[in-house]
């Protein structure tokens, strides 16, 4: 049995979302981080979870969630100012049996288990694989004025979600071309779109093993997997879990009240 790494980011400053970060805010009682840890505690194949949260989060997060995290075997790994830098500080700590690694959303708590069955066995295949939807609305691209410049044909066009999975060699290698291509791009600065190598933004995990020139396969996702960015967004949630039958989840241990 191929063995996976589950690796959540969760320290973004969740900008666009308030006062509160994101990964912390609570649908239907529990922070979103824990739903979306949940995803994968009961599966056989995953040998080990990381949770990477930011520096100044580290001590709210083991003195709140720490019984928690221990129960269901997440380590707890410090993250980076960008997101790819998370990752890599994460990477550092997966264990020398995982032959792969899943990357999944702090805040996409409606991810469907046959759609993450289904990314975990293409990957498996091919090395590379994301969860991923066309693209149905009509795009317009806006210039600083708001003025509409030109409609953009949605042909061909998806909308990325995760968990996004990689065989680790492959990832591992294309964070090292990633790194390589700083010096050459006059290094990266923060931006809301993600980390920003010259001219270059990159945004997700997939984005990063492109550049490295491996292949990644799209498999089918769900619209219902989406990602929380605004408040309003837990309502919407809320909605999408309330409507969806889901794998019963093992019992957390005796802070489960307390912590949540």
């Amino acid at each position: 049995m191929p063995k996976f790494c589950v690796i959540i980011p969760a320290a973004g400053k969740s900008e666009r979302f308030g006062k509160e970060k994101k990964a912390f805010a609570k649908l239907d009682g529990r922070a979103l981080f824990l739903r979306a840890i949940e995803f994968f505690v009961s599966r056989t194949d995953v040998v080990q979870k990381i949770l990477a949260v930011a520096p100044e989060d580290m001590a709210m997060v083991k003195s709140t969630y720490g019984a928690n995290l221990g129960f269901m075997g997440v380590k707890l790994v410090e993250g980076g100012e960008q997101r790819s830098d998370t990752i890599q500080a994460a990477l550092k700590a997966v264990l020398p049996e995982a032959e792969y690694i899943a990357i999944h959303d702090a805040a996409r708590p409606c991810g469907p288990y046959d759609r993450i069955d289904a990314v975990f066995d293409e990957a498996v295949k091919s090395g590379a694989a994301i969860l991923a939807v066309p693209v149905t609305a009509t795009l317009k691209k806006v210039e600083g004025s708001n003025v509409i410049q030109e409609t953009v044909s949605r042909d061909g066009l998806y909308e990325a979600q995760t968990p996004q999975v990689f065989r680790r060699d492959i990832l591992e290698k294309a964070y090292a071309h990633l790194n390589s291509l700083l010096p050459l791009q006059g290094g990266v600065g923060a931006t809301k779109e993600g980390a920003r190598t010259g001219g270059l933004f990159v945004t997700d995990d997939a984005q990063v093993v492109e550049l490295s020139g491996h292949p990644v396969a799209v498999v089918p996702g769900d619209s219902a997997n989406i990602k929380i960015t605004t408040k309003s967004d837990l309502t919407l949630a809320g909605a999408i879990l309330k409507a969806r039958p889901s794998r019963p989840t093992p019992k957390i241990g005796a802070f489960e009240e307390a912590q949540w």
